[in-house]
């Protein structure tokens, strides 16, 4: 990530996840402004954002998102890219009203089950020379 400070927006994916992958092209999708920026939760540059965040731990294996130095997981750090999507996206952010413990089970049903659901990789994604700024380096 060199010298110059961190994105303070980052989604931090499982990048051998099927579903993970596609919740990132969606963003990709819907982002036109380019706010969110992405890394693998298995690359250095994820490690260097989560460094000295331990609030976490163990941490969650599929979603996180670093926002203005907070870290989001589950159910919240989904929300919270919903909203920053924009209409009609933005909208689901009024799911935050439900307990974050009911949304984070279902979350975590879906997340203990998404390789089976949507499989995986043998490795983690790699952006097209297009989208390769959207992607923190390693």
């Amino acid at each position: 990530m060199g010298t110059s400070s961190p994105p303070s927006e980052v989604i931090l994916f499982d990048g051998v996840c099927n579903l993970c992958n596609g919740f990132v092209q969606f963003v990709i999708e819907r982002d036109p402004h380019a706010r969110f920026k992405f890394a693998a939760l298995q690359s250095a540059a994820a490690a260097a954002l989560l460094n000295g965040h331990r609030k976490l731990e163990p941490l969650p294996d599929s979603i996180v998102l670093v926002e203005d130095g907070h870290l989001y997981a589950q159910s919240t750090a989904a929300l919270r890219v919903a909203r920053g999507l924009g209409l009609p996206w933005s909208l689901a952010y009024a799911f935050v009203i439900v307990p974050k413990p009911l949304r984070d089970v279902v979350y975590a049903w879906v997340a203990r089950n998404r390789y089976q659901w949507f499989g995986r990789r043998d490795a983690c994604m790699v952006p097209t020379p297009e989208l390769r700024a959207r992607f923190l380096n390693d």
